[in-house]
């Protein structure tokens, strides 16, 4: 939605309904499709990574000053204004929903038969 909510608030643009779970906060007027479609859900999931072999020590400072940076209430009104919601949470957390997005998508590809070519 950040890239396409300024264009909703302008007018230029009627949203019919957002991919989310639930109704966004910043467009309270527009439907979920989960309401006519049950269990629809189709939202981006944006994160940091880091290579692999990273020290536990690393990634925990990394996710600490992440966390406190998302907390800000400036930055996280901004966010929420942007249709975003910040994820404060730890590694662990943002791995498993990293899986769960990457199975729940693999089936939809794999019930279409689609293929790399």
């Amino acid at each position: 939605m950040p890239s396409i909510i300024g264009h909703i608030r302008s007018g230029s643009l009627r949203a019919i309904g957002v991919t989310t779970a639930g109704r966004s906060p910043e467009l309270p007027d527009v439907q979920a499709i989960a309401e006519t479609v049950p269990g629809y859900e189709a939202s981006a999931l944006f994160g940091m990574g880091a290579p692999r072999k990273t020290p536990k020590e690393i990634i925990a400072k990394l996710n600490a000053e992440t966390n406190a940076v998302l907390a800000e209430p400036g930055i996280k009104k901004r966010l929420v204004e942007l249709g975003g919601e910040p994820l404060i949470q730890s590694p662990e957390a943002f791995d498993d929903m990293v899986k769960a997005e990457t199975e729940k998508w693999k089936k939809v590809v794999e019930g279409a038969g689609l293929k790399v070519e």
